[in-house]
């Protein structure tokens, strides 16, 4: 892929841009090293009013650059500015909660013959982020807030579609006061990324992304013994059981499948429905599909805008022509638009069936799988039977079931008559083949943090 920004909603290329040579590359990685022997020894209120600085600033330049997000890859102006927010309130927690996070853990001193006796955490040092277009903020500022508050250093590889935005947060935090190579964009292909890993100035990394894109960082990385973090797909369940608030849960069920435009991780993917109330739920939640506005993101009145990119578009239209080659029958849209730019109309299907690769396959964009099933077995049965597991849903007002679903849904995540939606308070990370590791909440800044045990005599 050209690094390049590219107009989903045109196909315009608006501005290319020469990747890094490889001494600029060096040069970057020296700075990273050489800032983070002193960087690491700042303290907490150094760093906490840095990093509120950088907040301060993305606030105050919200509006332009929630445009050039969606300029770049296509959400709508309204979730660009939300994206751009969320970052904002992602920094000050992270500035308000990392010393108390990271404070020493003590120890039963007298059961160790010792003095003292505590677990202390403490920087590693320049870490790789590799990160993707669909959500290009909040995805790098979730790592890099606590990154920087436990006194690490971030390389960041982001997407070579979203260059500008790239540029943009590796400015931000120097402005904000961070020392030069606290955190550094580098505009390079993924074919560097290997010499980046095996690079020993580089202690470990973190990637959301594919799945084939995580399989090959975890390998390089782990031929190396370097810490990874892996956030990577999902096929998100969606549960409907009889005792929902139907409107509710139908209401919900949209946003959830067609927020970012269909393009997120732990967006709702596969709706799983109990007999009881499945003509009820379809329904209503195809006549809502069907009346969302596919449009021009720039349009406060667009629900929907394009797909980040022609692959994408691509790929998502080859799922569902399968789908439906096979069997499927699409209830609405199923066909991208006359227009230019890289839409497809919201999409719901139904009669998926396991030689489908819509059934196993993460479905990037905005189409939803419907299943009816008889019992709440056969709900959990068919939820976990995907290699995903970042989220779910789970829609009941039975206790007995909520507890049930919580414990047998194989996710990382389980929502209860909500959206699976990231906060900054919350864990965030999946199992199975969606990756290992937790981002946010004091878990995700331990992440690449050395957990030292001291015994004092």
């Amino acid at each position: 892929m050209a690094i390049a920004t590219i107009n989903p909603a045109t196909g315009e290329t608006l501005k290319t841009f020469e990747p890094l040579s490889e001494q600029e590359v060096e040069e970057r990685l020296a700075r990273a090293a050489a800032d983070f022997l002193t960087y690491r020894g700042t303290d907490f209120k150094q760093r906490a009013s840095w990093m509120r600085g950088a907040a301060d600033l993305l606030e105050g330049e919200q509006e332009e650059v929630a445009r050039l997000v969606t300029t770049e890859m296509g959400k709508t102006l309204t979730a660009a500015r939300a994206e751009a927010a969320k970052c904002v309130t992602g920094m000050r927690y992270y500035a308000d909660h990392a010393e108390e996070f990271l404070a020493d853990e003590p120890a039963d001193a007298r059961a160790v013959g010792a003095r003292r006796a505590y677990a202390r955490y403490q920087p590693l040092g320049p870490v790789l982020a590799v990160m993707p277009w669909n959500f290009p903020l909040w995805q790098v500022i979730r790592f890099a807030a606590p990154a920087l508050m436990a006194g690490n250093v971030g390389l960041l590889k982001h997407s070579s579609n979203v260059p500008q935005i790239a540029l943009y947060l590796g400015e931000l935090f120097t402005r904000a006061g961070f020392p030069a190579g606290c955190f550094q964009t580098l505009l390079i292909g993924s074919a560097q990324v290997e010499r980046l890993l095996r690079d020993a100035r580089v202690v470990a990394a973190t990637l959301t992304g594919s799945e084939p894109a995580g399989r090959s960082v975890a390998s390089i990385a782990g031929g190396e013994v370097k810490k990874t973090v892996l956030e990577l797909g999902g096929s998100d369940a969606y549960v409907v059981m009889p005792s929902a608030d139907i409107e509710g849960a139908v209401s919900t069920a949209v946003t959830a499948r067609v927020q970012n435009n269909g393009q997120s991780c732990i967006a709702a993917k596969r709706f799983i429905v109990h007999d009881d109330v499945y003509d009820e739920f379809t329904g209503r939640f195809v006549a809502r599909m069907e009346s969302l506005r596919v449009g021009d993101p720039m349009d406060d009145s667009t629900d929907v805008g394009p797909l980040a990119t022609e692959q994408g578009l691509g790929d998502l239209e080859r799922l569902v022509a399968d789908a439906v080659g096979r069997g499927a029958r699409v209830l609405c849209g199923g066909v991208s638009p006359d227009r230019p730019g890289w839409f497809y109309e919201p999409t719901v299907l139904t009669g998926v069936t396991p030689e489908m690769r819509l059934f196993g396959e993460e479905a990037f964009g905005p189409v939803a799988s419907l299943y009816r099933v008889g019992d709440i077995d056969e709900a959990v049965t068919l939820a976990n039977g995907t290699s995903f597991g970042l989220g779910a849903n789970a829609w009941t007002t039975d206790e007995i079931e909520q507890e049930r679903l919580i414990a047998d849904l194989e996710a990382g995540m389980v929502v209860v008559n909500g959206m699976v939606v990231s906060y900054p308070q919350l864990p965030f990370g999946g199992v199975k083949n969606s990756g290992y590791g937790r981002e946010l909440s004091a878990h995700g800044i331990r992440e690449f943090c050395n957990l030292k045990t001291v015994w004092i005599g």
